[in-house]
């Protein structure tokens, strides 16, 4: 066992604990950046000026009537920036833009007294535009030849042969839709000077250090003359990894130039019309297979929807990319990427960053063929895993270490959820109910964990000790309500030998742990848990010194215990608080500062080459769901996963990831259901579903009547923090299997052999359509005709006819 993954004698980690703020979330106590508002002497509030048009240039932006306004301070336009005037990492987002390029695109911003007086006054100003044709949908923007940023090419084997030696071959294409994050706490920022001119924020942000140099260009300082601070946030999902930047330096400049504290916080229907979402996804595929069913090859083309700025669109494209073989062997393939200019707000990262796009475009393809190939959807899943020991790598050249757990976490799941037993059930059911049917489906994921970009994989902390014996630490992660934090205290009081009620953990902020990575990629517990572990290591050798010295033993033979550190065959003894205490008269040093950087990784973004991850999670899912015939309405009646976490820093809070991801999932594939007015008329560009009445989320009624989770045992990964795997990102994947039930459920009304179509989200309405396609198809072939293709899969007959 590795060094980094070895657990000591009664390590706190790997114990079921509560988030450390569950009692302050449940009260109503914990704090969030925009409660600090009230604790604020004297801050102005700042509210935008939209424009609700799509796009079109700027000629005329009167600020006057706004100042006239009772309570308006000043009206921040680009007149006022003292440096760059960009609030992006692409230099592609202005902050103060001259053309509107989005509906609802802010071009200004109003200071207020109160909030009301900001709104007001920001419903004062006077905007002229110039308007221009706009995109707004992947298919208008393909047509056009709209695209920016990289191109990737993923390329492995010899994607001709493997179609010439292909029994069957089938082409098509899907369209898939965009997720919005709606986290509890919207965009917020609070920014304030101090006496020496310092910046201080306090941000609701998953990337404190890029926030901190996003305000030092606009502001034209340095960045040790701004500290970011993030508290917590009520939720990210990536929203918050680029998006909170621009707003943060809004409330940055209106401090600079009012000296009053300034405050930035959106409404909901604000967040939703201003902020990014997650990508939604064309592909054209092409696929190839034996006559056992097996994948030859597989060639597809990704187009993500961009929207009108690059934020985070290209890594999440090469994402994408890297996870459209899920959990199969592809011998042969050919994938490119491509990110669409559209009219809408930017997009951005999103829990799985592209991974779930690009392994819902493989799951879709092997749903809808594998009738055509008369085989069970799970049966073919299974036939095309990734095998061990026979050297197979993905289509950008990683192995892949511990293929086995494929198939392992899948039978777990067939044996605990009693598949084959079940399924029987089902049919006799379907058999006797004509207008109500059930189906049941199983998926499997395999997600790559690290930032592809290599640069990003490290991570920092700062981990003080005082001479009362209590630790403070400090990391560059975020706390979303993930629990990063609560693992974190395990990790340092693991790592240090001490009860957990000894160590508390500081907020994060910029001016302690510098330079850090964004909270995100599933990565937080991996790089901050290895920092962190790293300072304490630091600690606690100096520490078994002083122990050393006082029990008279070598420093080698000294173990801390829950607190009391001991020599090995002795019954000499030394308190933590003692051995503390001690070290300081002896002037040990007490603080120390940890880094981690994550090794083995390598990746070429141009060849689209290399090993890009440290490891791979892996997890399957069984759905089993009840569909009306008449509305399309379902429900889920039972979901079994298993999941690969390693062994668990802590198991309570990564089975609350793991059903929240599915939850989350689970909403993105069957009812989250963004609309966008695509008419010609005046409100071209508005999103239509700008509230959660409008735009339907999981609740209480969509979980699974029966919902079992079960950690994979024995699951040590050697590579990671005391054997751990992440667990933020790949449980969203596991949603796949309701999709796919309610494909099969669709499926159930029509005769046998039937390809079904089911759009994603695969709403009620749309479940419906599904359902009609396949009882035309039934009613056709009970009159002897034959049945319309209409499963949008095309069949290269001559691959057939060469079978």
């Amino acid at each position: 066992m590795s060094h980094l993954s070895e657990r000591p004698e009664k390590p706190v980690v790997g114990l079921s604990m509560p988030h450390e703020s569950a009692v302050l979330h449940v009260t109503g106590a914990a704090l969030y950046t925009d409660d600090l508002v009230y604790r604020t002497k004297d801050t102005l509030h700042a509210y935008p000026v939209q424009v609700m048009k799509t796009r079109g240039r700027i000629t005329a932006l009167r600020t006057e009537p706004a100042l006239a306004v009772p309570g308006v301070v000043r009206v921040l336009t680009v007149a006022d920036v003292p440096g760059v005037n960009d609030a992006g990492m692409k230099h592609d987002e202005p902050l103060f833009p001259d053309e509107v390029m989005f509906h609802g695109h802010a071009v200004a911003w109003v200071l207020g007294e109160t909030l009301e007086a900001a709104r007001l006054g920001a419903a004062a100003v006077e905007v002229e535009l110039d308007e221009l044709p706009s995109i707004m949908t992947l298919k208008e923007a393909i047509e056009a030849e709209a695209f920016h940023g990289a191109r990737p090419l993923m390329v492995t084997g010899d994607i001709d042969a493997g179609f010439a030696d292909s029994a069957h071959v089938f082409s098509g294409e899907f369209q898939f839709s965009d997720q919005e994050h709606f986290y509890l706490e919207t965009h917020a920022a609070l920014a304030y000077i101090d006496e020496a001119e310092q910046v201080f924020i306090q941000s609701s942000t998953q990337h404190p250090s890029e926030t901190q140099e996003i305000v030092a260009h606009v502001l034209g300082l340095h960045s040790h003359e701004v500290t970011v601070q993030c508290l917590r946030m009520g939720g990210g999902f990536g929203g918050k990894e680029m998006q909170p930047h621009g707003f943060a330096a809004i409330a940055a400049l209106g401090a600079k130039l009012t000296g009053r504290p300034v405050r930035v916080r959106l409404n909901r229907t604000q967040d939703l019309t201003m902020s990014g979402k997650r990508h939604g996804f064309h592909a054209d595929w092409k696929i190839g297979f034996d006559a056992d069913g097996r994948i030859q090859a597989l060639d597809a083309t990704l187009t993500s929807d961009g929207g009108w700025s690059l934020d985070l669109s290209e890594p999440v494209t090469a994402r994408a990319l890297c996870h459209i073989d899920n959990t199969y062997w592809i011998p042969n393939a050919r994938v490119a990427g491509r990110i669409a200019q559209t009219n809408k707000v930017s997009n951005t990262a999103f829990r799985g960053f592209g991974g779930p796009q690009g392994m819902l475009v493989i799951e879709d393809i092997l749903g809808r063929v594998a009738p055509l190939l008369g085989l069970d959807a799970m049966e073919l899943r299974k036939r095309n895993f990734y095998q061990p020991g026979l050297g197979q790598a993905t289509p950008y050249g990683q192995p892949v270490p511990q293929a086995e757990r494929i198939a392992a976490v899948w039978e777990q799941v067939e044996n605990d959820g009693g598949i084959a037993d079940r399924k029987r059930e089902i049919a006799a059911f379907n058999a006797a109910h004509p207008h109500t049917k059930r189906a049941l489906a199983i998926t499997g994921i395999k997600f790559g964990i690290s930032f592809n970009l290599t640069a990003f994989n490290q991570a920092g902390a700062l981990v003080l000790i005082y001479k009362d014996g209590s630790v403070l630490i400090n990391h560059g992660g975020t706390e979303m309500g993930q629990g990063l934090h609560t693992k974190m205290l395990q990790v340092a009081a693991t790592t240090l030998g001490i009860p957990l009620h000894k160590v508390r953990l500081a907020p994060t902020r910029t001016d302690k742990v510098p330079n850090t990575s964004a909270t995100a990629a599933s990565s937080g517990a991996d790089l901050n848990g290895g920092a962190v572990k790293n300072a304490c290591e630091q600690l606690r050798a100096r520490l078994l010194q002083v122990a050393a010295s006082q029990l008279g033993s070598n420093a080698s033979d000294v173990r801390i215990v829950d607190g009391v550190a001991r020599t090995l065959g002795s019954d000499k003894e030394l308190a933590w608080d003692d051995l503390v205490n001690t070290a300081y008269f002896q002037r040990v040093q007490l603080s120390a500062s940890g880094y981690y950087r994550t090794e083995g990784l390598h990746w070429d973004a141009k060849s689209f080459r290399g090993s890009p991850f440290k490891y791979f999670s892996y997890g399957a899912a069984a759905a089993e769901v009840e569909v009306d015939g008449f509305t399309g309405a379902y429900r889920i009646r039972r979901v079994d996963i298993v999941h690969d976490v390693g062994d668990s820093l802590s198991p309570m809070i990564d089975i609350g990831q793991v059903e929240g991801g599915f939850v989350q999932g689970a909403g993105w594939l069957t009812l989250e259901d963004m609309r966008w007015d695509t008419s010609d008329g005046p409100n071209r560009g508005r999103l239509l579903t700008q509230a959660a009445s409008t735009y339907k989320l999981p609740s209480f009624s969509e979980m699974p009547e029966e919902f079992n989770v079960t950690l994979m045992e024995n699951a040590t990964e050697e590579g990671a923090v005391y054997g751990s795997k992440a667990v933020g990102e790949p449980p969203l994947m596991l949603a796949f299997c309701v999709r796919e039930a309610l494909r099969q459920a669709a499926a159930s009304f029509g005769p046998a052999g039937v390809s079904v179509e089911l759009a994603a989200p695969a709403t009620p309405e749309a479940v419906f359509w599904a359902i009609e396609s396949v009882r035309e198809k039934a009613d056709v072939r009970s009159g002897d005709g034959q049945a319309p293709d209409d499963s949008g899969i095309r069949t290269d007959t001559s691959a057939l006819s060469n079978a």
